[in-house]
């Protein structure tokens, strides 16, 4: 299955300050929440998922619990988290 644009986009180039709602899965509403969370930023996101051993389980569980994310919107989250870490870090 092919990778979604925002997919593409986001694993392109350095985090930099992006915000939250760059990552695939968070739009609006779940950007918001996260926000009100203390996640703004898609480096804090980025924080929490190196805070969870990068484990995929506890990141998508976090997800749900902290804006109420569906398996889906975790999941694409992870995923592009994972690959930009991948891309730019792992070595």
């Amino acid at each position: 299955m092919p990778m979604p644009q925002k997919h593409i986009e986001f694993i392109a180039e350095p985090m930099g300050d992006k915000p939250a709602t760059a990552l695939p899965g968070i739009a609006d509403v779940l950007g918001e929440r996260l926000k009100e969370a203390g996640f703004e930023k898609a480096s804090t996101i980025l924080g929490q998922y190196l805070v969870l051993n990068k484990d995929a389980d506890l990141f998508k569980e976090w997800m749900k619990e902290i804006c109420n994310a569906s398996a889906k919107q975790a999941n694409d989250c992870y995923n592009c988290l994972n690959d930009w870490w991948v891309q730019f870090l792992e070595n």
